[in-house]
């Protein structure tokens, strides 16, 4: 990835062939990383790849899929240890200390999920698609149906309609495990994970960054 905007965007280094070959080996290795690359559908562009919405995934052999540029990649980043018991609980509400920063935020063993979207294609950028892959990744990492992650509060009801109409991980994880790191300038990320329902819970002043957490609606 050589685009400077998108190392800057993206907190990145400049990769040779063969570290970019070798970061590719362990994202498919390593257990504790989550990653899909985005394909775009263009509806405009001749008819539409015959993808039935109902139906729970799509064969990755299918030829339609050879049709759809790559535009991206939605990650997340686990850490710490998992509580089989807490991620099929109901998420609590977001519970600060009085200094802003999150209760669970300093604690190492604490399990977490960071979440990351790069939409490297200049032309595909705020057209939806990093919200739309966003919120399917989170969905399925965390076993919760869509209207979880969006602005609308959260009821009871939110947590429990559809979650089994949808893929999820086997060990689905808690959705107040969910957090991101986004460069202070970056508004337009920022205001992205907002509308996900991520709230910002501290600033990073030596790394110019912020902090955002998935929290509860009420």
């Amino acid at each position: 990835m050589q685009d400077e905007q998108l190392q800057q965007l993206t907190a990145s280094e400049p990769l040779s062939l063969e570290e970019e070959y070798e970061m590719q080996r362990k994202w498919r290795d390593d257990e504790d990383k989550l990653t899909f690359i985005i394909l775009a559908r263009e509806p405009n562009e001749g008819p539409s790849p015959p993808f039935n919405d109902d139906e729970a995934s799509t064969d990755a052999s299918d030829p339609c899929l050879e049709s759809l540029p790559m535009v991206g990649d939605v990650n997340l980043f686990f850490s710490g240890t998992l509580n089989p018991e807490k991620a099929i609980s109901e998420p609590s509400n977001d519970i600060t200390n009085p200094d802003g920063r999150d209760a669970d935020g300093d604690d190492e063993d604490a399990f977490s999920a960071e979440a990351e979207i790069m939409i490297a294609e200049p032309a595909y950028r705020r057209r939806g698609f990093a919200f739309e892959a966003l919120q399917l990744m989170l969905q399925y990492a965390s076993g919760c149906p869509p209207g979880v992650f969006s602005l609308q509060p959260c009821t009871e009801t939110s947590f429990t309609s559809e979650r089994s109409s949808f893929p999820s991980l086997p060990n689905a994880i808690p959705p107040d495990s969910l957090l991101t790191r986004i460069s202070e300038n970056n508004m337009a990320s920022i205001s992205l994970f907002e509308n996900l329902g991520f709230q910002v819970m501290k600033h990073v002043k030596v790394f110019e960054e912020v902090e955002m957490r998935w929290r509860k609606r009420s």
